[in-house]
């Protein structure tokens, strides 16, 4: 039997961005941002809310330009973060220089590619088995109805899994889609966690799909996070993604596991 959560344990966010204006974007990004949102901006936010530890994750507007994220989440030891790299480009030293500033994954955005990347070839099998072997893991963007694409060969590398923003709901099949149930699947193998995450973003399917994944699939591999600043959807609150995962989780220690305990087993017990 899994130990209940304390109430009063510590709060992770397990998906926040930080970013300036002057960062370079990438051509054609899915989001351009006029603003910018700061570490210290950040910490004043999660100071705001109680929230004592967070996962900073890279945003595909900036690519593999990973600098402030590093610079953050190195002077920062209640952070950690994510990070873009080009699999053919990245060696061993860089991934351990990385781990050492407090980087634990790498944010794989394919919901922005029209071609998925060929996950068995040789440059990716290398990637993977190099992010295995550091214990990091990999943290999937992308649409539900993608999702079974990619999962097998993931799951075969032996990389822990983290899916991004609920698994993006399939909005015309829902929890009765290929994509949830491939999730679930997943879950239940041992190696992949999801994120309780962007239901602002993603209509009404959201909270059925999070609901149904405490039910199908348990607590124990389930992180919440707001998604901070919102980017896109600005007029989105904090405290309102907070009441979200009330809503969906109403028994506080329940959701205590999934806002303190699970994310800081994977995020930084390491």
């Amino acid at each position: 039997m899994t130990p209940e959560a304390p109430i009063d344990a510590p709060l992770v966010d397990a998906h926040v961005h930080v970013f300036h204006r002057d960062m370079p974007l990438m051509p054609d990004p899915r989001h351009s941002p006029d603003y910018a949102f700061s570490a210290e901006q950040l910490q004043s936010t999660l100071d705001a809310h109680g929230v004592q530890f967070c996962v900073i994750a890279a945003a595909s507007p900036w690519g593999d330009c990973n600098d402030y994220i590093i610079d953050s989440v190195r002077r920062r030891p209640r952070w950690r973060g994510t990070v873009i790299l080009d699999p053919e480009r990245t060696d061993r030293y860089l991934l351990e220089q990385m781990a050492r500033d407090g980087i634990v994954g790498v944010r794989l955005p394919f919901i922005s590619m029209k071609e998925l990347p060929d996950l068995d070839s040789w440059a990716w099998r290398k990637f993977l088995y190099r992010l295995n072997e550091l214990n990091w893991h990999v943290h999937l963007h992308l649409d539900g109805p993608r999702i079974p694409q990619v999962l097998p060969l993931l799951e075969r590398s032996g990389v822990k899994i983290v899916i991004d923003h609920i698994g993006r709901p399939d909005p015309v099949q829902g929890i009765h889609s290929e994509g949830f149930k491939a999730m679930v699947r997943s879950i239940e193998k041992g190696r992949t966690w999801v994120k309780l995450s962007g239901a602002y973003r993603l209509g009404p399917q959201a909270t059925e799909q999070a609901r149904e994944l405490c039910r199908q699939a348990g607590l124990e591999r389930l992180v919440w996070a707001s998604d901070c600043p919102f980017v896109g959807a600005e007029s989105t609150t904090y405290q309102s993604t907070i009441d979200w995962l009330t809503e969906v989780v109403p028994d506080a220690r329940e959701r205590a596991r999934i806002t303190g305990a699970n994310a800081l087993a994977l995020y930084f017990d390491r």
